[in-house]
């Protein structure tokens, strides 16, 4: 599927997110390139937490480190653990609290939308 067929809807944004308006189409877009090119897997560890794996690239963990910074400067409800466990072995912890379990289900969704797609 292309670029094209992704869905821009932010219909799932919590109103507590202080990203303008404006910009949460071009994040969304970010964050579904960066889960077509770098997600491998995912783990749905529990409600709250999902364990995205990540291509092991040393380029994939500027981009993960440099999107969740600035996602959780506009949505400060995440908290976004990044670990290599060896070389070639990269992950993504995302962590909500309980009021937000609906953000990180549309996240999930995404992710693996997207890694589909690829």
């Amino acid at each position: 599927m292309s670029d094209q067929h992704v869905t821009t809807d932010d219909s799932w944004v919590p109103d507590v997110c202080t990203l303008p308006t404006a910009e949460r189409p071009l994040r969304l877009a970010e964050f579904d390139q960066f889960f077509r090119d770098a997600v491998r897997g995912a783990d749905r560890l529990s409600t709250q937490h999902l364990r995205l794996h990540l291509d092991g690239a040393e380029q994939v963990e500027e981009t993960a480190r440099d999107l969740t910074a600035r996602e959780s400067s506009c949505c400060s409800f995440f908290a976004f653990d990044i670990a290599r466990r060896s070389p070639d072995s990269l992950t993504l912890d995302v962590r909500v609290p309980t009021a937000h379990v609906d953000v990180l289900d549309a996240l999930a969704e995404r992710a693996i939308s997207a890694r589909v797609q690829r």
